[in-house]
């Protein structure tokens, strides 16, 4: 039984030392792993392993082995923050696959891969002809980053031409039935304010199991009663057809009218309404 309390107290004081470790470390060492910090989490996870189950072996000589694969990793780190020859050295490069449409053999035998591997990368990035690739590198973390020639790239607002409205974060301002305050405050928004939208689509608060306000400030609901229909919310249009009748009314008076200083007058106001509705048409034509 005592070995049992023994190991648990262990194994606790481990993982409370190994997730402080992680946490200073940072996030790269669980996402984009490098050769040197793919071993150094294997390592500090064995080491821990040991420490934990390894009863008849001295706690402290594993603390201090864990303590130097931590401080070592930590160090470089730091160091090739201000060294582009270390990051090179510990972090490698990147390496072309794909070079003005042309795949490269011989990088491929660099780094071992196969055309098989490379397909297979490709279509990850829902790429299926290797005609349709521009530029292709394995970056050092080991994701293959692709480029699409211009032609077989998607079009975007800016190709169009088509003016739009800058994007912030959404904010989950309910969540499980319950009002978040901070997304209520970080959007600039109170409860009372929530209260009244829900009134107006007819929904209760705890009948929400996700509210977002995107970033033109439109809420939106996703209930737990899925057969209740939400209305869509028709402000935004109905405004944006509003000022369209009024440019319309205004252009029919310049035309209608007699007195050429009125005239003017109405075509300043066409004017002025042209631009309200160039920039208001992104935010209320979504």
């Amino acid at each position: 039984m005592q070995d049992w309390m023994h190991i648990f107290f262990r194994a606790l004081l481990t993982i409370a030392i190994l997730f402080l470790m992680t946490r200073i470390l940072g996030k790269k060492q669980i996402s984009q792993l490098t050769f040197f910090e793919y071993i150094t989490g294997i390592t500090l996870g064995e080491v821990a392993g040991f420490m934990s189950t390894d009863v008849e072996a001295n706690y402290m000589h594993g603390f201090i082995a864990l303590l130097l694969w931590f401080a070592v990793p930590l160090l470089l780190e730091m160091l090739t923050l201000k060294s582009k020859r270390l990051r090179d050295w510990f972090e490698g490069k990147g390496t072309v696959f794909i070079k003005e449409g042309k795949i490269l053999e011989d990088n491929l035998k660099k780094e071992r891969y196969t055309a098989d591997e490379l397909l297979e990368q490709l279509r990850t990035k829902s790429v299926f002809n290797v005609a349709d690739v521009e530029f292709a590198i394995l970056e050092p973390s080991g994701d293959l980053s692709v480029l699409l020639k211009k032609e077989n790239q998607p079009l975007t607002a800016k190709h169009l031409g088509i003016k739009t409205a800058p994007e912030r974060e959404s904010q989950a301002v309910i969540i499980d039935g319950n009002m978040m305050d901070e997304p209520l405050a970080t959007a600039g928004l109170s409860r009372e304010w929530l209260l009244t939208e829900l009134e107006k689509i007819g929904v209760t608060l705890e009948n929400v199991f996700i509210g977002q306000v995107d970033a033109y400030g439109g809420l939106h609901v996703d209930l737990y009663d899925d057969m209740l229909l939400v209305p869509d919310d028709v402000s935004k249009p109905l405004l944006f057809a509003t000022l369209k009748k009024c440019e319309a009314d205004l252009s029919l008076y310049a035309l209608a009218v007699k007195n050429e200083n009125a005239k003017h007058v109405y075509e300043r106001c066409v004017e002025q309404m042209n631009r309200i509705l160039e920039q208001a048409e992104p935010l209320l034509k979504r």
